[in-house]
């Protein structure tokens, strides 16, 4: 705990300083001057202007009318993008270097909320692990009750009996997640979760690299998404392998909540996806991970990416021993084989037209820090071979699409004010989005991460 609150101090402190410091927004703002991506896949617009009122967007672009009593804010020399929406994330799950149902209080996952925003996250879907809070959590970012990103997500979500999610590495509570060894089970669990109003259902089917002696049984799968579809919800499913991906898709699950990191996709499965318009989430910055941190890689000591990171995290990641350790364990060397394969199976899928989502497993164990992740998600999307407003249309438009939100995503009127000031264009260098001086969420304004 006591680390917590040293981390939160050092983190979001500063930013509560910026924040102070701005002046609060009422009425109609007029933001001028800004460089215009508005998501929607359209050409940049110079000297743009962004009118917002009532947390939305009345107007963007050029030679727009601005009302007579706006407040207008010269931002030239800035871009506007919109704000980042991430579609697999976790909150609560992680405190320092440590991992465990201890951390799943508001507090813990204000903060986490909070540094989403700061990083230009604007929306989350906190992807499975949630406890009994997570229904007032979210009902308090839904109406701007917490100073941070909005937040979606699963209620629980379904494991494996000694099995998938390792409750070794998570250490979950009992009210955290289902693990039901029947397909009875399975269908109340479902049930549990809808009374919940949870916006998806999640399930877990991968053995971890074979650590697990046990996958969840095809029969237990297909109730969950027979139950959850009889109930108007969406599957997403966590997995590693092209055959557990072929399974579950066979099954009827709608999301692909990883990438497929063993092998290449093959034509049918593509097509598959592609027919049946299964929504596939890469998730690259899971195994970047596993061993940037370690090998010191350079985006990892640059001020805008530390700024993110507890005391105790940079006294792990600056450690030699640790580094060492961690570049010797056979391990490290799977992830780097899972990232090559996904980075190459993301492009072969993006090429063919299948519906791609954004989001990172950000906030499930220290080293995926919450929207640290996404930037590099970002960067690796673009490594993957997708230009950089190919990249972003997936973290803002079509992330959007994936959680079913039309109310964001996009830079247009009438959408919801989501959206980042930038202090150098990313179309050129995807690393411009690194520059995040402002964020707007429901057209308030807050500090960005790279606020000085």
């Amino acid at each position: 705990m006591a680390e917590r609150s040293r981390w939160m101090r050092a983190v979001i402190g500063p930013a509560i300083a910026v924040l102070l410091a701005m002046p609060a927004m009422a009425g109609t703002v007029a933001i001028t001057g800004v460089r215009l991506i508005d998501g929607a896949g359209g050409a940049p617009i110079d000297d743009a202007t962004i009118v917002i009122a009532d947390g939305r967007i009345l107007a963007a672009g050029r030679d727009v009318d601005i009302p007579a009593d706006a407040e207008r804010l010269d931002r030239r020399g800035r871009t506007a993008i919109p704000g980042l929406i991430a579609d697999h994330s976790h909150v609560g799950q992680v405190g320092g270097i440590g991992s465990g149902a201890a951390n799943y209080t508001r507090e813990v996952i204000g903060a986490e909320l909070a540094q989403f925003l700061r990083y230009g996250v604007t929306t989350v879907t906190a992807l499975g692990n949630n406890g009994p809070l997570f229904g007032d959590l979210r009902a308090d970012a839904h109406a701007g009750r917490i100073a941070g990103a909005d937040l979606f997500g699963v209620a629980q979500g379904i494991g494996v009996p000694d099995g998938a999610p390792p409750q070794a590495m998570l250490k979950v509570g009992p009210d955290q997640l289902f693990r039901p060894s029947t397909p009875a089970e399975a269908r109340e669990a479902v049930t549990r979760m809808a009374a919940a109003k949870t916006d998806l259902v999640k399930l877990w089917l991968d053995d971890f690299g074979g650590s697990l002696a046990v996958k969840m049984d095809p029969a237990i799968y297909t109730a969950v998404i027979d139950e959850a579809h009889r109930r108007g919800l969406r599957v997403a499913a966590h997995v590693h392998d092209l055959a557990d991906a072929e399974a579950i898709v066979a099954a009827g699950a709608d999301i692909i909540a990883h990438g497929v990191r063993d092998k290449p996709v093959t034509p049918a499965f593509v097509e598959t996806l592609k027919r049946r318009g299964v929504w596939y989430i890469a998730t690259l910055q899971l195994d970047e991970a596993s061993f940037a941190w370690a090998e010191a890689a350079p985006w990892t000591k640059t001020p805008f990416i530390r700024a993110g990171l507890s005391s105790a995290l940079v006294a792990q990641i600056d450690d030699p021993a640790w580094r060492a350790k961690v570049l010797a364990d056979p391990k490290t060397a799977a992830a780097r084989r899972s990232l090559a394969m996904n980075l190459r199976n993301l492009k072969t899928l993006h090429d063919a037209g299948v519906k791609i989502g954004f989001g990172t497993d950000s906030g499930a164990t220290p080293l995926r820090v919450p929207g640290v992740a996404e930037h590099r998600e970002l960067a690796l999307t673009v490594e993957a071979g997708l230009s950089p407003a190919e990249a972003i249309g997936i973290a803002t438009r079509q992330a959007a699409a994936l959680i079913g939100l039309d109310d964001r995503g996009t830079i247009q009127a009438g959408k919801r004010a989501d959206l980042i000031l930038l202090d150098t264009g990313p179309l050129a260098d995807i690393g411009g989005v690194d520059g995040v001086v402002e964020v707007w969420r429901a057209g308030e304004r807050f500090p960005g991460a790279a606020a000085r």
